[in-house]
């Protein structure tokens, strides 16, 4: 075979690094982006934050001023070559009206240290009549309960672990076991649910209507009281309607975790990176100017650098560069950010008027046509990035769904059919609670077929239990 020389020409798509960077900085969360930023400022002198925060008030929303950048990810290769002046701003942005109320900005209250479960118990135990060897033992017992508050290590096998020279006994431990059982806080020190739910039901004053019942159902039927099986209850203990209910009453009001009370863990709390307000009659979305860096260039290191003339190869150019790159990708995450939830909103003003019921059916197809972004951007901007309404905060994703098209021609989003579902549950009658087939049949009679199965999928969605299950007296 002769060799031969061929010239073709091709085209082919290459990720520079600083599209690279701007994809991945889309797609993380503000949580994750904070800590790649503060990497970032130490490993690159050239970075600082801004200590001044001014919003231009030509970008007080999208409405005012539609972002340039509305290309696809395919077109953004070409962000090189475009002039790096703008990285050397600070990287801030008019999210809106600044509050003016001062006293918002204060530091809110710190909470106040709440004792743990065993910190608790042993205080209990520390002022109580019980002696020096009682105390111990009880105490031992103390740091032997789980998360819950259960004692689950059964007392034989700990009476055998004990070292003998300890003296303790299985007696010995029963009876502490009795002691922490009825310090301050029934139901702690209970080895199984039954016995939990009888502690703190004993607990309560004997005059209490239909304790001993209660105490009864608890101790010996309380699988048939978790499967709503209220004939055979009637059967065996020959009681009525009206009595059954208030033992069930009261059994509903324990807490089958006591431990729960003393849960010393922080709640996680969302920063939104988007509010959404109401201004003269139109929905808009602003950025959380709490979620966003003030980041730029330091000015006074890139000017010596200029006036040095240095090569694009040395360490510091090289960091200059990504300074740059950092800035500019930053400010096109928290454009890109705004423009799809503009659209968002643009598109769901009747859930923010009136609720989950009004939503109507979106996919991320809708999006990205109009912004003109590829599908797997829009994607990006909706994942873990959150929206701040007057009816709550919500993830971007959480206003995606499909939709079933109604006998009328419309559509009713996914959404909206959970919440026709949560009210039908919420205005049943519990004595004789919907069937699935039946809410099925309701929809239907308001133009939304929907089948059997699909409203068991909703309902198992929204923690709803099944029909038999709903039944009360």
């Amino acid at each position: 075979m002769k060799a031969s020389l061929q010239l073709r020409l091709s085209q082919q798509l290459t990720l520079t690094p600083q599209l690279q960077q701007s994809i991945r900085l889309l797609q993380l969360s503000t949580q994750d982006m904070q800590q790649e930023i503060a990497r970032m400022l130490e490993e690159n002198p050239l970075l600082e934050l801004s200590e001044e925060v001014t919003y231009s008030e030509a970008r007080s929303s999208v409405e005012h001023e539609r972002v340039e950048q509305n290309r696809s990810e395919e077109d953004r290769g070409s962000d090189e070559e475009r002039s790096d002046n703008s990285a050397n701003e600070p990287l801030e942005w008019n999210t809106g009206a600044a509050s003016v109320d001062d006293e918002n900005d204060s530091y809110p209250e710190q909470a106040a240290l709440q004792a743990s479960m065993r910190e608790y118990l042993h205080s209990q135990l520390s002022v109580s009549q019980l002696d020096h060897k009682d105390k111990l033992i009880v105490g031992m017992l103390i740091d032997a309960l789980d998360e819950n508050g259960y004692m689950l290590q059964d007392l034989a096998e700990l009476a055998e672990l004990l070292p003998e020279e300890l003296c303790i006994t299985l007696d010995d431990l029963e009876t502490a076991l009795v002691q922490l059982q009825h310090l301050d806080q029934p139901g702690l020190g209970a080895r199984n649910l039954c016995e939990c739910l009888a502690l703190q039901l004993k607990a309560l004053p004997e005059s209490t209507p239909q304790r001993d019942l209660a105490i009864s159902l608890v101790t010996h039927h309380l699988d048939l009281v978790a499967a709503h099986d209220f004939a055979r209850i009637k059967k065996l203990l020959r009681c009525s309607d009206a009595h059954l209910r208030n033992a069930q009453n009261l059994i509903v009001s324990l807490n089958p975790r006591p431990g729960d009370a003393f849960d010393r863990s922080v709640a996680d709390y969302v920063v939104p990176d988007v509010i959404v307000e109401k201004h003269k009659g139109k929905w808009r979305a602003r950025l959380n100017s709490d979620a966003m860096p003030r980041l730029r260039v330091n000015q006074l290191y890139a000017n010596i650098l200029q006036q040095r003339d240095e090569k694009s190869g040395s360490p510091l150019a090289a960091q200059l560069q990504e300074a740059s790159w950092l800035v500019k990708s930053l400010r096109q995450r928290f454009e890109t950010i705004l423009r799809v939830a503009q659209a968002i909103v643009e598109r769901q003003v009747a859930f923010l008027e009136h609720g989950e019921i009004a939503m109507r059916p979106l996919v991320l197809r809708e999006i990205a046509d109009e912004l003109e972004l590829h599908e797997s951007t829009v994607s990006r901007g909706t994942t873990q990035k959150f929206m701040h309404t007057p009816r709550g905060i919500y993830e971007f994703k959480y206003f995606f769904g499909s939709g079933l098209v109604t006998e009328s021609g419309g559509v009713c989003s996914s959404a909206a059919i959970r919440e026709l579902i949560k009210q039908l549950v919420s205005g049943e009658d519990t004595r004789k609670p919907l069937t699935d087939g039946r809410m099925s049949e309701i929809l239907a009679q308001q133009g939304i077929v929907v089948a059997r199965r699909t409203i068991a999928k909703y309902r198992e969605a929204l923690h709803i239990l099944p029909v038999n299950l709903r039944k009360s007296l």
